[in-house]
This record gives structure tokens, sequence and C-alpha cells, in this order.
């Protein structure tokens, strides 16, 4: 049986180690999709519904920036969700991006 894109964004995105950041990019490009980081997002937006929890705090846009605090319990939950792991964040943007990124491959 075929996996569903959402099950891929999924499956990579528990791949992310605690304390690391991925992008929608990366992660759509990742799965063979490499147009549709939106997508990732929608996917991501859809997580909670998972049985199984995918760490959707732990991806960020191209440049590091929380642009998907808006879909987590309140405006604050991404932010405090990766400083509990260690992740620094100063004006909404992970410090350290490039060293904090994870690649799949």
């Amino acid at each position: 049986m075929q996996k569903s894109f959402f099950q891929k964004v999924y499956e990579t995105v528990r791949l992310i180690p605690a304390g690391k950041v991925c992008t929608y990019g990366i992660i759509a490009a990742h799965i063979g999709s490499p147009q549709a980081a939106r997508m990732v997002g929608w996917a991501l937006n859809k997580s909670a519904l998972e049985n199984e929890f995918v760490p959707a705090h732990r991806v960020v846009n191209r440049n590091g920036l929380l642009t998907g605090k808006i879909h987590f319990a309140n405006n604050n939950t991404m932010q405090e969700m990766l400083e509990s792991e260690g992740v620094a964040i100063i004006d909404n943007k992970i410090r350290d991006f490039e060293i904090l990124l994870w690649k799949p491959y």
C-alpha cells in the first residue's frame, strides 16, 4: 500500500531530533515533492489528529522563522516547545539556524 503525502510528511518530521529544526521545503524535497512546501504546512496543521505525536513545532520556514506558530494552542506554544528542547529564539527566529538545521540526507 502506497503512503499518502501526509503520512510521508509525518514520518519525516518524526525523524527530526529534539533540539533541531527542519524546513517545509527540505521535507517536501525529501519526500519527492520539492514544490510542495506549502502542502507540508497543511499536513502539519492536521497532525494533531494523528494517534502518534508529530513534532510539528520543529518545522520552520526557510529563514528559520516560526511561521507555523499560529496553528498551535496559543501564539507562544511553538516557541515554548522549542525552547524546552534547548533551541534559542530571538524575535520569532531560530538563533543559530544553520547549526540547528537538520537534513534527512
